[in-house]
């Protein structure tokens, strides 16, 4: 549990995907006491892999990259209904009501959209979390430092955070340098 002794918690985490910016959302949520809440992420816009680009002639013309739709399994409606309550309440999801060619659907599946383009659900769990959000922040190495996470990147001074939450893929989580090694 994170309590904020004498002074105010920092909190990195790493990535503005749909991993990171619900991780944000959620500490804002549960934590009680004064929060320094940061996202970092390496590219230039929040989604991750739940990216929605837009047309540099229109900005009505969008494309979702990676997913396009969302899949609700009895399972998930159990577990997280609260989720997809409030994405719906908000008019971040709408049920999927056409078909698309090739999918395959399973008996209680419920399937939605989201009609201002995937990387809403993102942007939605970042503005709740309050976080501060900076891009082309590519993290290269953890430290630990008189019990404190010093946090490197490419460009501009390193930071030092209470707890540092690593939410990018396996592969870049591998490539840091530091006592995250071990």
């Amino acid at each position: 549990m994170l309590t904020a002794q004498s002074s105010m918690a920092r909190v990195l985490i790493v990535g503005a995907g749909l991993t990171g910016s619900l991780c944000a959302a959620l500490l804002r949520k549960v934590v009680s006491g004064p929060l320094y809440l940061a996202v970092w992420d390496k590219a230039g816009d929040s989604g991750g892999r739940m990216t929605t680009a837009s047309s540099p002639h229109n900005s009505q013309c969008t494309a979702d990259l990676g997913a396009q739709y969302i899949t609700c399994t009895p399972h998930y409606a159990k577990k997280h209904q609260t989720f997809y309550d409030e994405l719906l309440a908000h008019g971040i999801l709408k049920p999927l009501t056409s078909p698309i060619e090739g999918m395959m659907i399973k008996e209680g599946d419920c399937n939605f959209v989201a009609p201002q383009g995937i990387s809403s659900i993102i942007k939605h769990y970042l503005k709740e979390s309050g976080a501060e959000v900076y891009f082309r922040q590519c993290v290269t190495q953890i430290n630990l430092r008189n019990d404190k996470w010093e946090v490197f990147r490419e460009t501009g001074s390193p930071e030092q955070f209470d707890l540092v939450v690593l939410t990018m893929p396996v592969p870049q989580i591998l490539q840091l340098q530091g006592d995250i090694v071990n």
